[in-house]
Parts: structure tokens; C-alpha cells; sequence
């Protein structure tokens, strides 16, 4: 049996291997459907001012659409926040609130929640990164950094929907036909 045949055939498969060792992690959420969600404050701009953001306080007005970024003026996060703000009126008709939150300082969310937010949502600073842990939305490979994660929370401080991916085009949509689910759901059972 010739050995030198199954050289570049085991060459390739080494190659394939690394290749698929070396691509980033996929996203994730462990927050399951129906578990409480963590409550937090933080500090949080809208429209470069900075205020303190309650997470109780916010479920008191409705449900929570929570969403975790890597990094402010990132190509990805600029186009999310732009989706975001695109959406924020409509999410209003449901009586939810967005939120962003990423490892940022709150000097560059200020900056941030004007130009890419729009000023019509808030976003906020957890630099040391608790809430992006409490919420399982570490990224892999930087945990200091979070992953892009999307949260619906109701009113009772559960979490109603999660969405995992890193492609930010698709959060808006998600997260939206869940708040409009979560609203009609309330509507039938009255």
C-alpha cells in the first residue's frame, strides 16, 4: 500500500480541521424562555445625556427589549443601533423600551446614543462587564466584551424571547414579532 496517496488527503482534512477550529464561536444565550431576568441599573445616555437606567423601574412601564452589542461606531453596531432606531416608534405602540447595552465607557455612548441611536433609545455602559455576564452574553473569544444578544422581557421580569446572532440585521425583526406576540397574548387573556 502506497502511504504518499493519502498525503494530501489527510492534508486536507488538518487543513479543514484548523479552518473550522479557528471560525468564531457562534452566538449563544443561556437565558431560557420563562427565567427570571436579572434586574440591574447602570449608567445609560439618549440623546448624549446620561442618566441612571433602572431595569425594575423600566418594567414598570412595560416590556424591555434588551439587546447586547460588542462595540460603539463598529460597523455592525452602527448598522444595529440604526435598526433600533429605525424601529423605536413602533415598539413604542407596545409599550416597550430599548435598550443597548455594551462594554463602553459612558463618554462614547453619549457620543454613540446621538449619532447611531438616533437619540430615540438608550444605551448603556457596563465596562466592567457584569450585566453582559449576568445575561450570558460574554463573547467567547473577548469576554470582556458582549456578544450580540437580544432580549424581550416582560413586565413580570421574565425573559419572553431571546435571539442569538451576529449578524445585526435581524434583532429588530425578531425582537419586534415577539413584542407584538407578548401584546397580543395580553390582549386575548383579558
Amino acid at each position: 500500500m502506497n502511504t504518499f496517496r493519502f498525503v494530501p488527503v489527510l492534508r486536507g482534512m488538518a487543513l479543514g480541521l484548523a479552518a473550522f477550529a479557528f471560525q468564531s464561536p457562534a452566538a449563544h444565550a443561556a437565558l431560557p424562555t420563562g427565567s427570571p431576568a436579572p434586574a440591574f441599573s447602570l449608567q445609560a445616555a439618549l440623546g448624549g445625556e446620561v442618566f441612571d437606567f433602572s431595569m425594575r423601574e423600566a418594567l414598570k412601564q412595560g416590556p424591555v427589549v434588551l439587546y447586547f452589542y460588542p462595540a460603539a461606531f463598529t460597523s455592525g453596531c452602527t448598522i444595529e443601533a440604526h435598526n433600533f432606531a429605525e424601529a423605536v416608534d413602533e415598539y413604542r405602540q407596545y409599550g416597550a423600551t430599548v435598550l443597548g447595552v455594551s462594554a463602553d465607557d459612558i463618554e462614547t455612548l453619549k457620543k454613540f446614543s446621538v449619532s447611531a441611536c438616533r437619540s430615540k433609545f438608550a444605551v448603556a455602559a457596563d465596562a466592567d462587564a457584569s450585566v453582559i455576564g449576568a445575561y450570558d452574553a460574554r463573547m467567547a473569544y473577548r469576554p470582556d466584551r458582549a456578544d450580540r444578544i437580544s432580549y424581550v422581557i416582560t413586565p413580570d421580569g421574565k425573559i419572553y424571547y431571546e435571539f442569538s446572532s451576529r449578524d445585526p440585521d435581524n434583532h429588530v425583526e425578531n425582537t419586534l414579532a415577539a413584542v407584538k406576540k407578548w401584546a397580543a397574548e395580553r390582549r386575548a387573556a383579558r
